[in-house]
């Protein structure tokens, strides 16, 4: 592999993509407006770029969230086989999903597995301020008398979700030695985590983790996933880090468990609501740190949606291993 540019990150998702049944290749349309990188990733791939027309066959969607005209826009253009939408998590997208589960048509992929390197950094930096107690000692404005901060070394963290973000989290806390449990849909072991279980079996894993770090996608089922018995149930001196989506967590539970005095702190990079208003409690909550969703900047994930973007394209022309593949029935 070749040495990285400075802040260089890359798509680790793409080289495992299987082939699917390809769409119909075609011009492609990138809407609202066509952006540089993005038709040179096109073209870089062998496609074509051209207006949305009754030919286009692909459509590369980078608005950041969903809008009527995108559901007018692919029943008016039915030719349309694919569609590439710009986040890791489509629950911007959901109305729009809905009208086409149970479709074969479009395919909808997105952008997940892609910026795994730069969110799963972003929660081991999150993480180190936690247990380190960083929120409290970058507001002080007096010495401390008490030196207090946990070391990550050898500890046991708790990741709910089993995707990019998770195997990249895996990789990047393997230098402190930590235990592993990974909670997912399914029971199906993840490679590298010592203990795999379902979401069910949440509640009985919670008492033993140090450090729960949220990378789930965020559906129906995952809606505040972290509630107060979820968190009552997390030792007093574990740490939370979400940086999935602000609405797996109940943020009043969270806000009186911090004020309680329970958990060790918690590194929060998404909110619900996004953004988080003025004033809002949170931002002044113990032993907490808010980020405002800047796990991946834009300079960050542009390159790396251009590469996925890329990739599809030449998935549309020829073997048809598209990356980052949306049910649009389960929501990611």
């Amino acid at each position: 592999m070749t040495r990285r540019t400075p802040g260089e990150h890359r798509d680790l998702v793409a080289p495992s993509a299987a082939p699917l049944t390809r769409p119909q290749p075609g011009p492609i349309a990138i809407l609202p407006e066509p952006r540089a990188s993005f038709v040179a990733a096109v073209e870089s791939a062998g496609g074509v770029v051209a207006p949305l027309s009754d030919e286009t066959r692909g459509l590369i969607w980078l608005a950041p969230a969903e809008t009527p005209e995108l559901v007018e826009l692919l029943q008016s253009h039915p030719g349309i086989g694919w569609v590439q939408l710009p986040w890791a998590g489509v629950d911007a997208f959901a109305s729009t999903l809905k009208h086409f589960v149970g479709s074969s048509s479009p395919l909808w992929t997105s952008a997940k597995g892609s910026y795994s390197e730069p969110v799963a950094e972003h929660a081991l930096a999150l993480t180190l301020a936690v247990l380190r107690g960083l929120p409290e000692k970058a507001r002080a404005t007096s010495w401390a008398p008490v030196k207090v901060g946990t070391s990550l070394y050898g500890r046991h963290v708790l990741v709910v979700g089993a995707g990019g973000i998770a195997v990249e989290v895996m990789r990047l806390f393997a230098p402190f030695e930590v235990e592993f449990t990974i909670v997912r849909r399914s029971a199906d072991p993840l490679p590298g985590a010592q203990r795999t279980v379902p979401v069910a079996d949440l509640l009985s894993v919670l008492p033993d983790a140090d450090v729960v770090i949220l990378a789930a996608a965020a559906t129906d089922e995952t809606a505040q996933l972290i509630g107060a018995t979820e968190l009552a149930a997390m030792k007093s001196n574990a740490a939370l880090i979400n940086i999935a989506r602000g609405a797996l967590v109940d943020q009043e539970a969270l806000l009186a468990s911090l004020n309680s005095g329970h958990l060790a702190g918690a590194g929060i990079d998404v909110t619900s609501p996004e953004p988080l208003p003025d004033g809002h409690p949170l931002w002044q909550a113990p032993r907490c740190i808010v980020t405002g969703h800047t796990a991946d900047t834009p300079e960050m994930t542009e390159p790396l949606l251009a590469e996925r973007v890329r990739r599809n394209v030449e998935a549309l022309l020829g073997d048809g291993c598209f990356v980052g593949v949306v049910d649009p029935a389960v929501g990611y």
